[in-house]
């Protein structure tokens, strides 16, 4: 018999007819009830077995982390916490699990010990549920922009350019690392190299997206990048996956109706879709948030929090506006700021970033127009000539979710920045040609995934909402 998911079982009448699921046993009580889940959904099969209609040895293989083939009649549930479970008349076992070893045992685990077990990890409650979350946020992203008439555009990993001109690039080469060859002035050949030349792995696909926007009106790519940058922080991996679009003939204010746009669309698209899930990892958060002193608990229940993003328009502040504002603040005047703010130019901290979003607006934020000093080249130089067109959103819990800008559509303006901060052209010369033939205004944003599932799902690290978290010191599995 073709077996089904415990997810349209536990919604299926119960006629006690015969159905064959498959699934890990959770647990095994009292040799008589078998909890299975396959991952489909948060909720386990409750299946009754009578001990006396199966081999003794059978029975001793079923522990938890077995795989089992059940088939049985669907019934109404006598007990209670279900509404059907299965009367087992067949087992078959795919597959025992040591009880004395199988690390995944049912009882609370730390975070830190389950990032030590990444393989075995989704099996957890909290895990599998966290990890339908991100499939279905990966879905709604695509759905989105398709539904918008964008086309994706897959931005190559392999790149010889700095997006970010932060220098924080993973080296990709085949030469020697022991000896390499050395051109006449002592320096590594990366002539001789794969590639002929240096290259890295990609910090951005935006350039590249901007080549297709000028061809294709509206892209968006969806992929990993990479960052060699070493921060042990709950907020930051080495390996990230990043949706950024690129939208020709979109102003800063147009890009910033698309990137609020498109977040209210997928943040509801997973309340519609994944409600079982969030719930559960509401109830988590709920009970984690009890053991914190109360100055540092949420305002808001997870669900409450996603609906707050959907239902409100996101307050728009320039820059200095918020420096004005945040040099004002009772926490800067008392010194609780560890990066304090004394004057316009700072580079704004996660801690300033939230107080403007949890504690004056209490809404979500967008800033722009920031100092061109702290922000990207490519980034549209205003009237002004001290700040570009940049805008970045801000969440609570979270800081900075959505970078983006007006991208510098003026050839000479954008020769001048990069003469400025050494950025030679021919190493761009490809990105310079889009200014010389056919140049227009033009947008776009980068939104980190992780940080997204980070906020619908209340997961308190990063590490925790991808699948294999690449950190220094860090590569395993």
């Amino acid at each position: 018999m073709k077996s089904i998911s415990i997810k349209e079982i536990l919604s299926t009448e119960p006629k006690q007819q015969e159905v064959t699921v498959n699934g890990w046993v959770k647990t095994f009580r009292s040799n008589r009830f078998v909890a299975l889940n396959d991952g489909s959904t948060i909720h386990n099969i409750q299946c009754v077995v009578d001990f006396e209609d199966f081999d003794e040895e059978l029975l001793k293989q079923i522990a938890t982390g077995a795989a089992l083939r059940i088939t049985g009649a669907l019934v109404e549930s006598q007990g209670k916490g279900q509404r059907v479970e299965i009367q087992v008349s067949k087992i078959f076992i795919h597959g025992s699990a040591d009880p004395e070893s199988y690390p995944i045992q049912p009882k609370k685990h730390s975070m830190e010990f389950l990032r030590e077990k990444a393989h075995l990890r989704v099996r957890t409650n909290t895990f599998s549920a966290v990890m339908r979350v991100r499939s279905a946020l990966a879905f709604a992203v695509h759905k989105y922009f398709t539904d918008n008439g964008f086309y994706y555009f897959q931005a190559p990993i392999i790149t010889g350019s700095d997006a970010e001109g932060a220098g924080e690039m993973f080296r990709v080469t085949t030469l020697d690392g022991k000896n390499p060859p050395i051109d006449e002035n002592g320096a590594i050949n990366h002539k001789e190299d794969f590639f002929g030349k240096e290259t890295n792995l990609t910090v951005s696909g935006q350039l590249e997206a901007e080549a297709y926007a000028m061809g294709l009106g509206k892209v968006y790519t969806f992929g990993p990048t990479f960052r060699a940058e070493n921060s042990n922080t709950s907020r930051h991996l080495a390996e990230f996956w990043m949706i950024e679009p690129e939208m020709a003939f979109f102003d800063l204010d147009a890009n910033m109706d698309l990137a609020e746009d498109f977040i209210k669309a997928v943040l509801s698209y997973v309340i519609e879709n994944c409600l079982d899930d969030l719930e559960f990892l509401e109830k988590r958060l709920l009970d984690e948030e009890k053991t914190k002193p109360q100055a540092e608990r949420s305002d808001m229940p997870l669900i409450d929090k996603l609906k707050f993003i959907i239902d409100n328009n996101f307050k728009r502040v320039t820059y200095t506006e918020a420096i004005d504002i945040l040099r004002n603040s009772k926490p800067n005047k008392k010194k609780k700021f560890k990066y304090p703010i004394n004057e316009w130019g700072a580079d704004l901290q996660s801690e300033h970033e939230r107080y403007l979003v949890e504690k004056h607006f209490k809404c979500p934020v967008i800033l722009f127009d920031y100092p061109a000093k702290i922000k990207a080249f490519y980034m549209r130089l205003n009237e002004d000539g001290k700040t570009v067109r940049a805008m970045d959103i801000l969440f609570p819990g979270i800081g900075e979710i959505v970078g983006g800008s007006q991208r510098e559509e003026r050839l000479d303006v954008l020769k001048e920045k990069m003469a400025a901060l050494d950025i030679p052209e021919e190493e761009l010369w490809w990105y310079l040609d889009l200014r010389k033939f056919g140049t227009a205004v033009h947008s776009g944003f980068g939104l980190g995934f992780e940080r997204l599932v980070l906020f619908a799902t209340g997961m308190g690290n990063i590490r925790d909402v991808i699948p294999f978290p690449r950190t220094p010191q860090n590569a395993e599995f």
